[in-house]
C-alpha cells in the first residue's frame, strides 16, 4: 500500500456521485470548480471531518467529552489520512483585545523580552529605577504612614489561582501565625481555609502590626527585614484605608516609587497586573458625547434639545432643569447656542450645590420634594448605563456615546508603570506601532551588553522570524490563523483551506511565497479549495518547478 497518498473511495457526501480520488502528499492540492461542484463537500465535509473525527475518537473518554465530535461523512473509505486542520477565510476579530501581535504571539514574545532585560524609570521624575535599601524604604514607611497602624506583610501569592495548603503548612512552620488572605485576617490554627482552585487569590504573611513612627524605627526596620526575605525582594506596608508595595529591587530613591518585580503580565492589556485601570486595558473609553445628547443647539430645552431627555419623563425633567436655571439665572426657553457656557456646564457635568428640587404630576395626583446637588445630564445617562440590567435600554443607550482615547494611558492600553519600562529608548507599546520593516531594523540594532544579549538571545530569534514572515492583516487575514497553528501543528498534517472569492487568487499566491517557508509547516501537505484557483496552477508549477 502506497503510504505517499491520501485515498477516498466511495465519497457520496451531500453532491458528491460515489467518487474515487488519490491524493499525493508533501504537494500542494488545488481543488477548483464551479459553484456547488462539491469542492467543500470533498476538502471540508469528507476529508476533514473523518481527520477530525478520528483524532477525537483517539483520544480518552475523559477528553473526549470536552471535543464535539464530527458525524462520520458518506464515504466507503479514505486511507492515509494524517491529522486535519481546517483554516477558513474569514476577517480577523474586531475585539480591541485581540489585536495581530496577540494572534502571532509575537506579543507574548515581546512581554517577555521587556521582562528579562527591560529597564525601569520613575513615572513621576523619569529617572532610571534602581534597587532599593532596606534603610530607605523603613524612611518611607515612616514618611507615607506616620503615626498610622499599619500591617508589615510579605505578599506570597499575588492574584493567581489555586488551593495553596502546602503553602499555609510551610508558613506555619516557619514560626507564622497570621496571614491574610484575600484582605482578611487569618490565624494559621490546624486548619487551614479551603480556596476555591478556579478563582484568583492574593495571600500575604502578617509579619507585625505596628505604629508607624520614629520611635519604633528599629521594629519596623526588622519586621520589613523579616518580609523582604520572606517575599523575595518584596514588602506590603498596610493601612485602614491606603496599602503601598517595596520593592528591594525596583524602586525610585528620589520619589519612592516602586515598581515591583517585573513579569510578562506587567506588560499584558489582558491581564489586572498590566491593563490599564481607567480604560481596562482597551485604550478607548466609551462615553457620553455632548453633541450627540444635545445635536440641535437651535433647540431649547423645553423644546427638547436634550434628547435623551425628552422622552417619556421629559416632564420631570423639565422641572428638576427649571430649578437649576432658577438658582443659576438661565431660562428653558433660551435656544443652548445662547445660553452662557458656565450654564452649559452645570447642565451636562452638575453641580455640588445643594438646592430644593419639587415635581408635581400633570394631573396633579402625585406631589413631591426633596433637597440634593444636581448630578448633571452627562452623569445621569452614564449611571443609568452602569445600573441598568435592560440590554434594549442600553443598546438605545448607546446612541448618544463614542469612543474617546482614554486620557490616562492615550490609548497605549497600559499601566503608566508598565509604560515607563523600556529598551533601547522604546516602551513596548512604541514598538508595536513600529511598521514589519521598522521593527525588524529595531530588533537587529538593539544595543545590549554581554549579559542581556545571553537572556534576550532566544527570545529575540522567536520575534525576529515572526517579522520575516511579513504576516499582515484586513484582506489577508486568514493567514494570521495558519501563522497562529505554526508551533501546534503536527508534520505531516493535511491543511485544508477555504478561499472563496475574487481575491483568492491574490491571497493563495500571498500564501504561497510567504507561508510555507516557515519551519514546522514545511512538512505539512496543502488542500487549497476555491472557485478561481484554476489560475494559480501555471504559478505553482513556476515556484515549486
Amino acid at each position: 500500500m502506497n503510504n505517499d497518498e491520501l485515498r477516498v473511495k466511495g465519497a457520496r457526501h451531500h453532491n458528491l456521485k460515489n467518487i474515487n480520488v488519490n491524493i499525493p502528499k508533501n504537494k500542494i492540492i488545488v481543488i477548483s470548480g464551479l459553484s456547488g461542484s462539491g469542492k467543500s463537500t470533498l476538502a471540508f465535509d469528507t476529508i476533514y471531518a473523518e481527520g477530525q473525527r478520528r483524532y477525537v475518537e483517539s483520544l480518552s473518554s475523559y477528553a473526549r467529552q470536552f471535543l464535539e465530535m464530527m458525524d462520520k461523512p458518506d464515504v466507503d473509505s479514505i486511507d492515509g489520512l494524517s491529522p486535519a486542520i481546517s483554516i477558513q477565510q474569514k476577517t480577523t476579530s474586531k475585539n480591541p483585545r485581540s489585536t495581530v501581535g496577540t494572534t502571532t504571539e509575537i506579543y507574548d514574545y515581546l512581554r517577555l523580552l521587556f521582562a528579562r532585560i527591560g529597564i525601569p524609570y520613575c513615572t513621576k521624575c523619569g529617572r532610571k529605577i534602581s534597587s532599593q535599601s532596606i534603610e530607605s524604604i523603613t524612611d518611607s514607611v515612616i514618611k507615607d504612614f506616620g503615626q498610622k497602624k499599619v500591617l508589615v506583610l510579605a505578599p506570597l501569592v499575588q492574584r493567581k489561582k489555586g488551593t495553596y495548603e502546602k503553602l499555609f503548612e510551610q508558613m506555619k512552620k516557619d514560626g507564622y501565625s497570621r496571614a491574610r488572605v484575600n484582605g482578611e485576617i487569618i490565624i494559621l490554627d490546624d486548619e487551614f481555609p479551603k480556596l476555591d482552585r478556579q478563582k484568583w487569590h492574593n495571600i500575604e504573611i502578617v509579619v507585625d502590626r505596628i505604629v508607624a513612627s520614629k520611635s519604633d524605627k528599629s521594629r519596623i526596620f526588622e519586621a520589613i527585614q523579616t518580609a523582604l526575605k520572606a517575599a523575595k525582594g518584596s514588602v506590603l506596608v498596610a493601612s485602614e484605608k491606603d496599602e503601598k508595595i517595596f520593592s528591594q529591587n525596583n524602586a525610585c530613591p528620589h520619589c519612592g516609587i516602586t515598581v515591583g518585580e517585573l513579569e510578562p503580565r506587567t506588560f499584558s492589556f489582558n491581564s489586572p497586573f498590566g491593563m490599564c485601570n481607567q480604560c481596562n486595558g482597551l485604550g478607548v473609553k466609551m462615553e457620553f458625547d455632548a453633541d450627540l445628547v444635545i445635536p440641535d443647539k437651535t433647540k431649547s430645552i423645553l423644546n427638547g434639545a436634550i434628547v435623551p431627555w425628552s422622552g417619556r419623563f421629559s416632564s420631570f425633567r423639565r422641572q428638576e432643569l427649571r430649578a437649576v436655571g432658577k438658582k443659576y439665572g438661565f431660562n428653558l426657553m433660551t435656544p443652548i447656542n445662547q445660553i452662557k457656557s458656565k450654564h452649559i456646564k452645570i447642565i451636562l457635568h452638575g453641580s455640588e450645590d445643594l438646592m430644593k428640587f419639587s415635581y408635581e404630576s400633570k394631573n396633579s395626583e402625585s406631589f413631591w420634594e426633596y433637597t440634593d446637588a444636581f448630578e448633571g445630564v452627562l452623569n445621569n445617562l452614564q449611571r443609568k448605563f452602569m445600573e441598568t440590567d435592560s440590554e434594549a435600554k442600553r443598546e438605545w443607550l448607546k446612541q448618544f456615546m463614542r469612543d474617546t482615547p482614554c486620557l490616562t494611558c492615550h490609548g497605549k492600553k497600559l499601566k503608566p508603570e508598565a509604560l515607563a519600562v523600556k529598551v533601547n529608548s522604546k516602551h513596548i507599546m512604541e514598538v508595536c506601532e513600529l511598521s514589519i520593516d521598522s521593527s525588524y531594523e529595531f530588533f537587529n540594532k538593539l544595543e545590549l551588553n554581554e549579559t542581556e544579549q545571553f537572556i534576550a538571545r532566544d527570545i529575540l530569534k522567536e520575534i525576529n522570524s515572526i517579522l520575516y514572515a511579513g504576516v499582515l492583516s484586513g484582506g489577508f487575514a486568514f493567514v494570521l490563523q495558519i501563522y497562529a497553528q505554526k508551533n501546534i501543528t503536527p508534520a505531516p498534517a493535511a491543511i485544508i483551506f477555504s478561499l472563496e472569492g475574487v481575491f483568492a487568487t491574490i491571497a493563495a499566491w500571498y500564501l504561497l511565497n510567504q507561508i510555507l517557508d516557515i519551519h514546522n509547516l514545511l512538512g505539512c501537505f496543502f488542500i487549497l479549495c476555491g472557485v478561481l484557483l484554476s489560475q494559480l496552477l501555471p504559478l505553482i508549477k513556476k515556484r515549486y518547478s
